[in-house]
């Protein structure tokens, strides 16, 4: 059994991942901004805690993450207000990082989005272009981190029902949120897979297959 602590527990991953983790015995604890989320995520079995990482420090979020196992980072701003991205995507995120070592929880695994990285290819003029920027940093500070991390980078997003299967690549297509929980669920499962960045689309094959070819494991 591990204790997870899960950033942004009130999403539509971050519920369906609390559910798979706690059906499966591990202890979850989901941070949520927002009071009147308390019920949906205590409803999946994890323990809700108002704290809003957006407006807290770094030293203010190791305490709120200390004793846990490992982190997942499953927060965002939404879009629409470029401030706001960088103060959640980027900042939030970077302090969150640096409270996981000021804590000693050393596994983190962030979502982020295919095509994420320095080289993103968005352009300035576009509305995507802050969150692009936003990811890019926050995985990147990740990454030279000293953290067991593993960087989910999921294609588009769906709420259609997940089919446990996936296809590792770089190819547009988009996957369920269902599989993207549990990919992180797997992943957080795997001791083979730090430092390790994960593009998927949706798929037909097994999750554990996929990631087993990926990790270099049978």
């Amino acid at each position: 059994m591990s204790r997870v602590a899960i950033i942004g527990g009130h999403g539509k991953i971050a519920l369906q991942l609390s559910q798979i983790l706690t059906s499966r015995g591990n202890e979850v604890t989901s941070l949520v901004r927002n009071p009147d989320h308390v019920p949906d995520v205590e409803a999946t079995g994890a323990t809700g805690v108002v704290a809003d990482v957006e407006h807290l420090s770094a030293t203010q979020i190791a305490e709120a993450i200390s004793g846990h196992d490992a982190v997942v980072w499953s927060a965002g701003a939404g879009g629409g207000d470029p401030d706001r991205t960088y103060a959640v995507d980027r900042d939030a995120a970077i302090r969150t990082i640096d409270a996981a070592q000021l804590a000693g929880v050393m596994r983190f695994v962030m979502v982020s989005y295919l095509g994420a990285g320095p080289d993103h290819g968005v352009p300035e003029d576009s509305s995507f272009f802050p969150y692009a920027e936003a990811k890019a940093a926050a995985d990147e500070h990740l990454r030279a981190s000293a953290l067991q991390w593993t960087i989910l980078q999921p294609s588009r997003l769906t709420d259609e029902p997940g089919t446990g299967g996936i296809t590792i690549g770089h190819e547009s297509g988009e996957v369920p949120r269902e599989d993207v929980a549990q990919v992180a669920a797997r992943v957080l499962e795997r001791t083979d897979a730090a430092a390790a960045t994960v593009p998927f689309i949706g798929g037909a094959v097994p999750i554990d297959n996929a990631l087993g070819a990926i990790f270099r494991i049978a």
